[in-house]
């Protein structure tokens, strides 16, 4: 007997979603030198958000990708407190504004001892996801299990940047190893909790390379760029000794019956995230010249703009073989730049849909400005590391909040956004 069919995703009906973001990076732990970073708190988000989704729907935006603040609703084992997530899922369906909730956005709980590293870490955060899926599941059925798991494991596990501050190849194989397990049961929990009517959005980083590729630096730029994939490989089932970073993973203890249990408990994305800033997503390998990469010693970047946004949407389409989604891209810059790059950044979706890819969706990130990372291990006031990036500026207003003040980038934003013919397609 065959079972009902499913019913169709929201972003399979062949039109191109205008989603935004909320910038909500989250790592409450610190050290000497180091100061907490919360976005939420940094932005002024807490108070305003009852403003601040209604600046995604003014702006033309249909969904917001939009994460929990995992430290502050699980403040203790077995401790629950959901009440500002409460009012701000009220708001969400007072709108009308599709949540895409990012669950992991970087940080854990204070109270868990060595974050990733810790035993229990993958059972703790399938925790977590299944209670906010059984208290909010009637509203909220998009999830993105980890974004950027790859940039967690580089920060948290490769250069020692984010605790639990392991390094080289055996960091970086412990926390690709802990964030894949509690990604795959993450998704499984929620799964169990929703059935069908979960979606589920996988997202990483675009990580590109140019420059002196095939030289001296070959093989480096060969690992790198498998390794800008090797979680979603992981969870997903694609990682046999076949693989070309199966050696890396042997040699930082992935076993037999590790890569068993991934190809077993594999999940799928219902749809492929990719996050491409045009200014930063690309570095570049100088012949004769040797970087570390990380923070001790990068790379020199390089403005890929449209090309680069191409290439790694069709890259992530024939490689997951669901569709994808633009799901942050932005440059921190003057409005006039802003602006360009919005229209040269949706005008290439439109070109790539209009030759048959599946891009469903085009998300800029953020719906208003927000603080550079190292503000962590800084010691100036947030004002000095501003980045002017959103569709609404952040203004200081002399008491310690923050005003939005509307720029043309949001007019120029909806524009794009609610131009329905250009924005219609038929797309399976």
């Amino acid at each position: 007997m065959t079972g009902a069919a499913r019913e169709p995703r929201w972003f399979e009906d062949g039109a191109l979603h205008f989603g935004l973001g909320v910038e909500d990076t989250f790592v409450p732990q610190t050290r000497e030198g180091e100061r907490p970073i919360d976005e939420y708190e940094l932005t002024d988000h807490y108070r305003r958000f009852h403003e601040d989704l209604g600046l995604a729907v003014d702006a033309g935006a249909t969904f917001l990708r939009w994460g929990v603040p995992w430290y502050r609703v699980h403040p203790a084992p077995g401790e629950w407190e959901w009440s500002w997530v409460d009012r701000v899922v009220d708001r969400f369906a007072e709108l009308g504004l599709r949540p895409v909730i990012d669950l992991l956005h970087y940080g854990t709980p204070l109270w868990l001892e060595g974050q990733f590293a810790h035993p229990d870490y993958p059972k703790v955060v399938a925790e977590y996801a299944v209670a906010f899926a059984e208290r909010y599941g009637d509203r909220v059925t998009d999830y993105t299990p980890v974004n950027e798991p790859m940039i967690h494991a580089l920060f948290s596990g490769a250069y020692g940047y984010w605790p639990p501050y392991l390094s080289g190849d055996q960091g970086l194989v412990a926390m690709v190893r802990a964030l894949g397990e509690g990604f795959v049961r993450t998704q499984q929990g929620i799964s169990g909790t929703l059935g069908d009517r979960a979606t589920f959005m996988h997202v990483d980083a675009a990580m590109r390379y140019t420059g002196d590729v095939t030289g001296e630096h070959r093989a480096q730029v060969e690992r790198l760029r498998h390794q800008a994939h090797l979680v979603e490989d992981l969870v997903t089932g694609k990682v046999d000794d076949a693989h070309p970073l199966a050696p890396l993973l042997r040699a930082g203890g992935v076993d037999d019956t590790t890569l068993a249990w991934f190809s077993e408990q594999a999940v799928q994305p219902d749809v492929m995230g990719v996050n491409y800033y045009p200014r930063i997503s690309t570095e570049v390998f100088e012949e004769g010249v040797h970087h570390l990469g990380g923070f001790s010693d990068p790379r020199p970047p390089h403005d890929a703009g449209v090309a680069g946004l191409v290439e790694v949407l069709a890259e992530a389409e024939r490689r997951h073989g669901v569709p994808v989604m633009l799901t942050e891209t932005s440059v921190t810059a003057p409005e006039a730049d802003r602006i360009a790059w919005l229209h040269e950044s949706v005008a290439a979706i439109r070109t790539l849909r209009a030759l048959g890819h599946r891009v469903v969706g085009y998300t800029w990130w953020p719906v208003f400005d927000m603080y550079e990372w190292t503000y962590r291990h800084g010691e100036g006031p947030r004002e000095d590391y501003l980045l002017t990036m959103g569709l609404w500026d952040l203004v200081e207003d002399g008491a310690g909040g923050l005003d939005r003040r509307r720029t043309p980038v949001a007019d120029t934003y909806r524009a794009l956004a609610t131009d329905r013919e250009a924005n219609a397609g038929t797309l399976r």
